[in-house]
């Protein structure tokens, strides 16, 4: 049974409607009887029933928690792809080619994929093209390009759109892609990551010289502990950019030999080759605890190692049913069918089981439950190669050569070196987001608990939201089975109380097992040291680890999405008025007009909003927007006649301030008054708070983000956007970069 919150965010995200609007999806059994039967269709015909019945019993119990792609798309009858995340094809150096990924990535993107792109293939910026007698405007200028793209997508659907975007360590503009962030209007669709080499850390630790080159020549030689510690500095002071340890990544890669990476999806737990997809589904440990809280706590293993072989055949079968954006991704995947198997819930199931999140036990848990994960994972993929054959690109000979196959338990490394494999590589540790929420707010990923309670906000039918407090799984259980009502599990332990070895133990433990990567964020405290936040990702090196990245609220970040708050209610504490009929118009109402001029546009933009009093305070009732610009004219009348409909039907109409300063322009927006407004749109909903702060209807706090934030959501404007697991999220509303 889903609690309120639960149920909103399946219903916003993963509930199957018409496109007028009607409900196919009647309850979240619905949800898993379409995914079970459209996933079991990949079987022989006289098998699907009898899987679809099994893959139904797998979901029921939040045993097993598909991607979010899968659970919206599977069985919904949509031109759109199964796969979360796409590393685009190699980046042709010419303008041709680049026009073309821009193309692709558009394609990929429209059908709900995010993206990851190299674009250490570009030359640098001033590098001749002697073909047309000019200089090259270099890559970072590229990636405005799919950012502005990236925008252009997102605004015609409802799904925000996700991109990596990396460079080579040794590239002529890395020092520039390391600043880039830094412009708080610049990339803000991309999540950005250098490409670290192993020649790079060594010549760091050497106090070496470091060659900046492409195609051959040498351009420049810097300090390769100047480039460290800019690097270091950016994601400081901006939260970027984040490190991959590449050569890492390409030598533990169990299909190294016929592909090579350079680059990942956008949150960093699948290392991806070109035009490689990552299809995720996570166990969640938490629901596979037997006597929580009791001596005798305990993982049922036996139980985990049927969830797992089960969900690996799930996961093969989406390889065959899915969409896909382009043929290329399709030929990719069907050639050596990886999955990303992971787990969420991670620190619940610590908690029932008595084992706090920063003690050597729960390290030692958590692998041996990871180790558990792989062995089966490698099991199951041995079976279904016996019954369906092995993945096309598989080598025997160099597969059971591999380090991780020798690492295996004997019955599984002869299971393999009898059958081999189904799937290229099994496991991977993704953010799980919203998913995590409608299995009733399971602690996220391999991330500790965030805290033990959170005010989270529900959408409602009229556009407001209503408040709700939502308590940690583990938390609410205990308090179920003891019956103490805010009491807190013994071992129970957040994400500020834990020191960056903490994330680093767990995070290695947990790596040793994962054949791709792990999506995890190190929080720091605003006031880590920066000696002490460098330290991190010296020590993630030394750990083994296949990237990091840390994260600490910063000036940067802060200045962007730590705006004055739009949703407070008055001074004085009107009651807000619900969803009803109209509001009568009265015959006179007070009203301000107000004088916008937009840099685009030669004329100047006047807003009127007129107001009514209600319950002795003024509410906006309706808006007009005039200008002798023609060119938009129809958009503007449009504008004010939905936005006075919604003023009329009263309630928390604040939102409409919200909705409109969400709005980005594909073309880029302006500074006025010395602020970056993203578009025409987002300026007329400043004009509209202003009015509505100063009738006294809003009142502006400004609000600093506190320790681990990471700003204002994008969907709600809440100050509770959290980075986790690579991904942005959102604990007032459920929104998930990634989910």
């Amino acid at each position: 049974m889903m609690d309120r919150f639960a149920e909103s965010i399946w219903d916003m995200k993963y509930r199957l409607k018409a496109p007028d609007g009607a409900v196919l999806d009647a309850t979240i059994a619905d949800t898993w009887r379409r995914v079970a039967s459209a996933v079991a269709a990949a079987e022989k015909p006289e098998r699907q029933a009898e899987m679809a019945a099994a893959f139904y019993r797998l979901l029921e119990g939040y045993r097993f928690l598909p991607a979010g792609r899968i659970l919206a798309g599977a069985g919904a009858n949509r031109a759109v792809t199964l796969f979360n995340c796409f590393v685009m094809g190699t980046v042709e150096d010419s303008l041709s080619g680049i026009f073309e990924a821009l193309r692709e990535s558009a394609l990929t993107m429209q059908q709900g994929g995010g993206i990851g792109v190299d674009f250490s293939t570009l030359r640098p910026k001033g590098a001749a093209v002697k073909s047309v007698g000019a200089d090259a405007s270099g890559p970072i200028s590229f990636m405005d390009v799919w950012d502005a793209m990236c925008r252009t997508i997102m605004s015609a659907g409802s799904r925000r759109g996700a991109m990596m975007g990396t460079l080579a360590c040794d590239h002529p503009d890395i020092e520039a892609f390391v600043e880039a962030k830094r412009d708080p209007a610049r990339l803000r669709n991309f999540n950005i990551s250098v490409l670290v080499s192993d020649a790079l850390m060594a010549a760091v630790a050497a106090d070496a010289a470091w060659p900046l080159s492409f195609g051959g020549a040498v351009y420049r030689t810097i300090s390769a502990r100047g480039l460290w510690e800019r690097i270091m500095r950016g994601a400081y002071d901006s939260a970027e950019p984040g490190v991959i340890f590449i050569d890492r990544i390409n030598a533990a890669n169990n299909l190294s030999y016929c592909e090579t990476i350079r680059a990942t999806n956008p949150c960093g737990e699948q290392p991806l080759p070109a035009y490689g997809a990552c299809l995720l589904g996570s166990v969640n440990l938490a629901a596979l605890v037997r006597a929580p809280f009791s001596g005798r706590a305990a993982m049922a293993e036996a139980e985990l190692a049927e969830v797992v072989r089960l969900a690996v055949r799930f996961l093969d079968n989406v390889v065959d049913v899915s969409n896909y954006p382009l043929a290329r991704q399709a030929e990719e995947a069907r050639a050596k069918r990886r999955i990303g198997l992971g787990v969420t819930g991670l620190a619940d199931a610590l908690i029932m089981c008595g084992l706090r999140y920063d003690k050597p036990e729960a390290t030692a848990a958590a692998q041996r439950w990871m180790a558990l994960i792989e062995g089966e994972a490698y099991r199951a993929s041995a079976a279904l190669a016996a019954e369906k054959g092995p993945f096309p690109r598989y080598d025997r000979t160099r597969y059971l050569a591999l380090p991780r196959i020798a690492g295996l338990p004997e019955v599984v490394r002869a299971a393999v070196a009898q059958h081999g494999l189904r799937n290229g590589l099994l496991t991977s540790i993704a953010p799980t987001g919203t998913i995590s929420l409608i299995a009733g707010n399971v602690s996220s990923g391999v991330e500790p608990v965030f805290a033990a309670t959170f005010e989270r906000k529900v959408l409602l039918p009229d556009g407001s939201r209503r408040s709700e407090t939502v308590t940690d799984f583990a938390v609410r259980r205990y308090r179920e089975l003891t019956g103490e009502a805010g009491g807190l599990p013994p071992a129970f332990i957040t994400s500020a109380e834990l020191k960056p070895r903490d994330h680093l133990a767990m995070q290695a433990a947990l790596q040793r097992h994962v054949d791709s990567a792990i999506s995890k964020t190190i929080n720091c405290p605003e006031d880590v040291s920066y000696d002490d936040f460098k330290a991190i990702y010296a020590e993630a090196y030394g750990l083994g680890l296949k990237g990091c990245t840390a994260f600490r609220p910063n000036p940067i970040t802060g200045a962007v999405l730590s705006a004055a708050k739009p949703v407070e209610a008055a001074a004085g504490g009107a009651e807000v008025v619900q969803l009803k009929p109209p509001l009568a118009r009265e015959e006179a109402l007070a009203g301000v007009t107000y004088k916008l001029k937009w840099p685009d546009s030669d004329h100047a933009i006047y807003i009127t909003v007129n107001d009514i009093v209600q319950d002795g305070r003024r509410r906006p009732f309706e808006i007009f927007i005039n200008s002798k610009n023609m060119e938009h004219y129809a958009w503007t009348v449009a504008l004010t006649r939905m936005i006075s409909a919604v003023f009329r039907r009263g309630g928390d109409v604040a939102f409409v301030v919200e909705e409109l300063k969400a709005v980005f322009d594909p073309r880029g927006g302006q500074w006025l008054n010395g602020r970056y407004v993203p578009s025409l749109l987002a300026a007329i909903g400043g004009v509209v708070e202003r009015h509505m702060i100063e009738t006294g209807f809003l009142h502006a706090v400004e609000t600093p983000a506190a320790a681990g934030q990471g700003g204002r959501c994008p969907r709600c404007s809440g100050l509770e956007l959290q980075q986790a697991e690579g991904c942005a999220m959102c604990l007032a509303c459920g929104y998930s970069q990634c989910g």
